[in-house]
């Protein structure tokens, strides 16, 4: 039986193994239609999470995954105002929509994103790619690596990396619509199938929600950005800023996580 490990993770690049990090995107979502085209600071939610994946360690490309419902032809048109590719597959197949973007693009590795991350910390997101990366390179087996295995992270830096190969397994077997539409539930329902490797934060933040899938969640988002986008950008063009100055913040002003801190988690 394979078991799930605990590494510690250094920086890398990309190298010879071409890593594709694939932002899911729709806007139909239940809970708060139109939400990756809403604004933060004169930015799409999509744009945030967009810029954000880019700057993760390792990503050789970026790609929004899409449906072919009508609606989201607003989605490919903003993939396109971001210069970024985009795929269009099935609605609830989403497993589906991930597969067909990792041949398209040749990945040799896929970084998993969803767009309602756009406070998304490149640094924390660099480190799961680096753990996948580090043992590929070393000859190990390893199928996936997340920081959602023991969640220490806020709920919205959730970031997973596998390799096509274990992607395409997926494919193969996967067969309840559970499975089909939430990417790696069969991976890690199946540790005796995949080797997982857990990168979980140095602190527990859990208890924070940094999602965006309800009103409050944006309301809480944006008042975040209002405050640290421009003082970012001060420090140095296109900086970008992470995790622990939005906990400072919150530290400063703990009103703004009071906005959707009871807000529940859709259940998978």
């Amino acid at each position: 039986m394979r078991r799930r490990h605990v590494v510690a993770v250094p920086q890398a690049g990309s190298g010879d193994l071409k890593t594709v990090a694939v932002i899911q995107a729709r806007m139909g979502s239940s809970r708060l239609p139109g939400k990756v085209l809403a604004t933060l600071e004169g930015e799409s939610v999509l744009g945030r999470t967009v810029e954000r994946a880019r700057a993760i360690g390792g990503v050789d490309e970026v790609v929004v995954a899409t449906t072919r419902a009508s609606a989201d032809d607003a989605v490919v048109q903003e993939a396109e105002r971001l210069n970024v590719s985009s795929t269009r597959g099935s609605e609830h197949d989403v497993l589906s929509r991930y597969v067909e973007a990792a041949r398209l693009h040749g990945a040799d590795v896929v970084v998993r994103i969803t767009s309602d991350c756009p406070l998304l910390d490149p640094a924390a997101s660099s480190r799961v790619v680096a753990a996948l990366h580090d043992r590929l390179r070393a000859g190990e087996l390893v199928d996936y690596a997340s920081n959602t295995i023991e969640r220490r992270y806020p709920r919205g830096l959730d970031t997973e990396a596998f390799t096509s190969t274990a992607l395409e397994r997926v494919h193969r077997v996967a067969q309840a619509p559970r499975e089909r539409e939430h990417v790696t539930l069969y991976m890690y329902e199946h540790p005796a199938e995949f080797t997982l490797v857990s990168v979980p934060g140095d602190a527990d933040h859990a208890s924070h929600r940094w999602t965006v899938d309800t009103e409050r969640d944006l309301e809480m988002v944006r008042q975040v950005y209002a405050r640290l986008d421009a003082v970012a950008h001060r420090a140095g063009p296109g900086r970008i800023f992470g995790m622990d100055e939005v906990l400072a913040l919150l530290e400063r002003e703990p009103w703004i996580a009071a906005i959707n801190a009871d807000v529940e988690q859709k259940r998978t």
